[in-house]
């Protein structure tokens, strides 16, 4: 990642305060800061060794900063705040603007699929990010939900009131909102158990292995690209089951369960087996994978993805125990326009 602010270089050692970087920002809205560990330095936690060294910094926006990859050791990207920082080594860090200080409530339409006095179930629209970060301070999920609801959990910060789960921002479907602290803490405690019920219906490129099948691949940061995830050895356990619906000569639509919840899972899974989301422009869904190309055949995608500017991946179903009745209460929600409209076009075409 580069930025167009002037970087400056510090060195840090383990037995002395060291010199604080000076913050200072460019339009890009970035700091960056480049630091060297002496040659005689002591072994440190990165976490520590960027807190001491950073002017204001503190720890826990610094973890923050290193899981989000903001950091780079070496010029390789580094997730884990325990990284031991050895001497002679080169740390990069990236420091996006502050956040706005608020969070406003926006008069956004809202698609509620169910609500009573402890939950809100809620039916996101592909294009709208669940809840403000970095670049995304307004028309959230969130920033629509503090103007329709009248009491939100805010157990998580007023930034993710009521967020239990996220969805990417170009993916549709279910989510739920807790109204209350207890609502969160009671089902949060499933998602982080994995008993929740979650059903996904995906458009893929190309026809799967089999009627149904199970990926089982480590999920991790992408080495050279800090904004994707990737299949990597002694990654994050991750599973995805599926089922096929239907099938083309050179499209599925597919069920797909999961049994983890990792960053872009079902993404990188599919795109990993080489049956990328339709449309999906992180992981190859955008490019031709199957079939013979040929003008007519060509035209066609085209037409598919004109239709479709996201990846084809909706979350249907969701189901949980509810906190307050304690018996497990499922919610379904049909396919977006887009993706009926593609699946009704990739009906006609191979219907010739």
């Amino acid at each position: 990642m580069k930025s167009s602010q002037q970087e400056e270089n510090f060195s840090f050692e383990e037995d002395d305060e060291g010199p604080w970087a000076e913050e200072t920002e460019s339009g890009t809205g970035e700091t960056v800061y480049i630091l060297h560990a002496a040659q005689n330095a002591k072994r440190i936690r990165l976490d520590m060794f960027l807190t001491r060294s950073i002017q204001n910094a503190s720890r826990n926006k610094v973890q923050q900063l290193i899981e989000a990859g903001g950091v780079w050791v070496n010029e390789k990207s580094v997730t884990k705040p325990g990284r031991m920082v050895l001497p002679g080594e080169t740390i990069r860090c990236v420091v996006p603007v502050p956040r706005p200080q608020d969070i406003c409530a926006e008069e956004i339409p809202l698609s509620i699929v169910y609500e009573d006095d402890e939950v809100l179930i809620v039916n996101k629209e592909a294009g709208m990010v669940t809840h403000p970060a970095y670049g995304n301070y307004t028309g959230t999920l969130v920033n629509g939900l503090l103007f329709h609801v009248q009491s939100l959990s805010m157990e998580r910060g007023k930034e993710r009131a009521g967020i239990l789960h996220r969805l990417d921002k170009d993916t549709s479907g279910l989510l739920c909102v807790a109204k209350t602290d207890f609502a969160m803490q009671f089902i949060a405690k499933q998602f982080a158990a994995h008993t929740t019920d979650r059903e996904y219906h995906a458009i893929v490129w190309g026809r799967m292995p089999g009627e149904t099948g199970i990926i089982d691949a480590p999920l991790a940061r992408h080495k050279s690209d800090r904004k994707k995830m990737a299949v990597v050895e002694g990654g994050k356990g991750a599973i995805t089951e599926y089922i096929v619906l239907r099938e083309f000569d050179d499209i599925s639509l597919i069920k797909l369960k999961l049994r983890t919840g990792r960053t872009h899972q079902i993404r990188v899974h599919l795109s990993s087996i080489h049956h990328p989301i339709f449309g999906d422009p992180t992981y190859g869904g955008r490019h031709i994978k199957y079939g013979k190309i040929t003008q007519r055949y060509k035209s066609f995608i085209q037409s598919l993805l004109d239709v479709l500017p996201r990846q084809a991946l909706h979350a249907k179903t969701l189901g949980f125990i509810h906190p307050l009745t304690k018996q497990r209460v499922f919610y379904e929600c049909p396919l977006p326009d887009d993706m009926n409209e593609v699946l009704r076009r990739i009906e006609a075409y191979y219907a010739v």
